[in-house]
C-alpha cells in the first residue's frame, strides 16, 4: 500500500503520484490494520493472503499459492504452537480456505476473460437546467475529462468534436460506442442551482453493456476543479488501467488551483468550439479573464493561441493582425509547460501561415504527435503541411490517422476529401465527399468540392453541374447562375471560367467600393483573374496575398489553379520567397 503524504489518500503499490494534488506517493501502513495486530503495524512484505479494500475483489493465483514459509507475522504477535488433537477449528480453517481458493479461481477465470477496455467515450453532459448560461459547465466539465483522460498514452479517448454530435439526443450506448469504436461509454448530468452542483455519472462496459461504476456529487461551484479531479481518479481506477510513469505524472499535473481560472477557462472552450467569428471573439475574453485569475495557467494561453489562428480562416481578417499575438500565447504556454500538445501544434500552425516556416512547423509537429499520439489535429495539420509539400504518401497516412481519431470532425473529413484530390486519387476523393456529406448532409461546401475534383480530371460537363447545385444551394441571384450556364453553352469550359472571373471580380469590387478601409483577400483577386487567364494580374495579386501572408499561398506547388502562370519566373521567385521544399 502507498499514500500520499499530503492528503493521505490511499492507492496500490502500482502508483507513484497523488492523483488529486501531484505529490509522490509513500509506502505506508495500511489504513485499517487487523485488530490482532494492536491497531497499527507496517505492511508486511509477503503475506499468505492477500488484503483489499474492494468488495469482492478475488486474489491473485500468486496471492492464493503463497506458502508457510514465506508468510511474514507482524511484529508482536507469536505463532500458538500447533496442537496434536483434532481441532474443529482447523476444519473450519480448511474449509474457509478452501472457498477462499475457489473463490480466487473463478474470480481469476471471470478476469482473465473479461478485456481490458482500452477505448473510452466521455459524452457531453445533459444540462438539467435546460439553460444555456450553464451550458459551460457541462459541456465544460466533459470536455475537461477528455483532456485529462488523454493524457493515458494506453487509453484511446473520443475527441470532443467526434461526441458533441450526441448532444441533445438520446443516448444509445451500444450505437455511441459502435460509432466511435469505443469499448465504455461515460455519461453525466448536472445540475446547478445558485453555488451548489449536483452532478451524476455513470461508466458503461458497451461491450456488454454493464455499469462499471456510477457516483452521486453534492458540491459547491467552487469544488468543480477537484470534482473533476474525483472523476478522473475513479475512472482510471475503475478501468483498472496500468499507468506508464509518464501518464502517471500526466494525471497529476495541476494546471491551475484557482478554481475561478478553470471556470473561465471552461467558458473560453465552450465558445471556440462553437467555431465562428462572433464566438471567437468571446472566446478571446474569457480565456483572457482566466489568465488574469492565474498568470501561469499554460491552458488558457494555448486557448488563446487557438482562437487567434482561427480569424484569418473563419473571416476576412488581417493575418498580421492576430497571428503574432496567437504565437506570443503559444510560446508563453510552452514556457510554461513544454510537454504541452496543444501548445506545440498550435505554435505549428501559426509558424506555418505566418512565417512560412515549413521546417520549423514540422518539428513542431512532430514534436506535439510525440507528445501525444492520439491528438487528432495534429495529425490533420502535419498532414497538411506535408500535402503542400507535395509528400502525399505521408500526407494520406497522417490525415487516416486523424479520422480514425476523431471519424466526426467536420474539418478533418473535409482535409482528406482534399488531400485525396490534391494526390490524384480522384475516385476516392468523391467516394470520401460522398460519405461526409451522409454524416452533415446539406454542409454547404459539398457541391463546390465535387466541382474542383470533376475539374481536375478534366470533366467539364459535371464540374460545372456541381458549381451550378452550389448557387443554388447558397441562393445566388438568379441572373447570375444563369450568365453562368449559358457562357459554359455557348463557350464552353474556357466560356464559364472567363464569366466565373467577371462575376467574381464584380463582387470583390462591391465589397471593396462599401468598405474602401475594410480587408479584402489580395487571393481572392488571384483566383479570379487566374480563372481569365490574365498573368500579370494574377502574379500582382499573389504577391499582394504574400505581403500578407495569406493562407493560400502555402499550396501554389500544389493548387492547378495556379498551373498557366507555373513556368513564368515571376511566379518561381515567388514559390521560392514562399519556402515550399522542393
Amino acid at each position: 500500500m502507498k499514500k500520499c503524504p499530503q492528503c493521505g489518500r490511499e492507492y496500490d503499490l502500482s502508483m507513484s503520484f497523488c492523483l488529486d494534488d501531484g505529490a509522490e506517493l509513500l509506502y505506508g501502513p495500511r489504513s485499517q490494520p487487523p485488530a490482532s495486530a494492536g491497531g497499527q503495524f507496517d505492511e508486511p512484505q509477503t503475506a499468505i493472503l492477500h488484503t483489499t479494500d474492494a468488495v469482492g475483489e478475488a486474489p491473485t493465483i500468486a496471492q492464493i499459492h503463497t506458502t508457510e514459509k514465506t508468510a511474514v507475522l507482524p511484529s508482536g504477535i507469536v505463532k500458538a504452537p500447533k496442537s496434536k488433537m483434532f481441532d474443529k477449528r482447523m476444519l473450519f480453517g480448511a474449509l474457509a480456505l478452501a472457498v477462499i481458493v475457489l473463490a480466487g479461481f473463478f474470480g481469476y477465470k471471470y478476469l482473465a476473460s473479461t478485456k481490458q477496455i482500452n477505448s473510452i467515450a466521455v459524452m457531453p453532459f445533459e444540462n438539467k437546467n435546460s439553460d444555456a448560461d450553464t451550458d459551460y459547465l457541462s459541456d465544460g466539465l466533459a470536455e475537461s475529462l477528455i483532456f485529462r483522460l488523454t493524457q493515458i498514452l494506453d487509453l484511446r479517448v473520443s475527441p470532443t468534436s467526434s461526441v458533441m454530435r450526441y448532444k441533445g439526443k438520446e443516448t444509445d450506448i451500444a450505437k455511441i460506442a459502435s460509432e466511435l469504436g469505443v469499448d465504455a461509454v461515460m455519461t453525466g448530468r448536472l445540475t446547478k442551482w445558485g453555488d451548489n452542483l449536483n452532478i451524476t455519472v455513470e461508466l458503461v462496459d458497451a461491450r456488454t453493456n454493464k455499469s462499471l461504476w456510477g457516483e452521486q456529487y453534492e458540491r459547491k461551484l467552487s469544488e468543480l476543479l477537484t470534482t473533476q479531479r474525483e472523476i478522473v481518479a475513479e475512472i482510471v481506477g475503475k478501468l483498472q488501467l496500468k499507468l506508464s510513469g509518464e501518464s502517471e505524472q500526466k494525471l497529476a499535473k495541476k494546471y491551475t488551483d484557482n478554481d475561478e481560472a478553470y471556470q473561465l477557462y471552461l467558458q473560453g472552450r465552450f465558445h471556440w468550439n462553437k467555431r465562428n467569428i462572433p464566438e471567437f471573439q468571446k472566446a478571446v475574453v474569457f480565456f483572457k479573464q482566466a489568465i488574469e485569475k492565474d498568470p501561469n495557467y499554460a491552458l488558457a494561453y494555448s486557448g488563446l493561441a487557438d482562437t487567434y489562428s482561427q480569424f484569418p480562416t473563419y473571416g476576412d481578417f488581417r493575418p498580421k493582425d492576430y497571428f503574432p499575438q496567437g504565437k506570443q500565447a503559444a510560446l508563453k504556454a510552452l514556457e510554461l509547460d513544454p510537454n504541452l500538445a496543444e501548445a506545440h501544434t498550435s505554435l505549428a500552425q501559426i509558424i506555418i501561415h505566418f512565417d512560412y516556416d515549413f521546417a520549423g512547423a514540422e518539428r513542431s509537429y512532430k514534436r506535439a504527435i510525440e507528445l501525444d499520439p492520439n491528438y487528432p489535429t495534429a495529425h490533420q495539420w502535419y498532414a497538411e503541411l506535408l500535402s503542400w509539400s507535395g509528400r502525399d504518401d505521408e500526407s494520406i497516412r497522417e490525415i487516416t490517422k486523424a479520422i480514425e481519431l476523431d471519424p466526426f470532425s467536420i474539418a478533418i473529413n473535409i482535409s482528406i476529401c482534399s488531400q485525396l484530390q490534391r494526390a490524384g486519387r480522384f475516385d476516392e476523393a468523391l467516394l470520401q465527399n460522398k460519405k461526409f456529406n451522409e454524416l452533415f448532409p446539406g454542409e454547404a461546401g459539398f457541391h463546390r468540392r465535387n466541382g474542383n475534383i470533376y475539374a481536375d480530371q478534366g470533366k467539364y460537363d459535371q464540374a460545372v453541374e456541381e458549381y451550378l447545385l452550389e448557387a443554388r444551394a447558397k441562393n445566388f441571384k438568379p441572373e447570375n447562375t444563369t450568365r453562368l450556364k449559358e457562357a459554359y453553352e455557348k463557350g464552353g469550359w474556357d466560356g464559364y471560367e472567363r464569366m466565373r472571373q467577371e462575376l467574381r471580380l464584380e463582387e470583390l469590387n462591391a465589397k471593396h467600393a462599401k468598405d474602401p478601409n475594410g480587408y479584402v483577400r489580395a487571393i481572392d483577386f488571384a483566383f479570379a483573374y487566374a480563372w481569365g487567364k490574365d498573368k500579370d494580374n494574377t502574379i500582382e495579386y499573389l504577391n499582394k496575398g504574400y505581403d500578407e501572408r495569406e493562407r493560400q499561398l502555402l499550396l501554389l506547388k500544389v493548387n492547378k489553379t495556379w498551373d498557366f502562370v507555373r513556368d513564368d519566373p515571376r511566379f518561381k521567385e515567388l514559390v521560392r520567397r514562399v519556402g515550399i521544399p522542393e
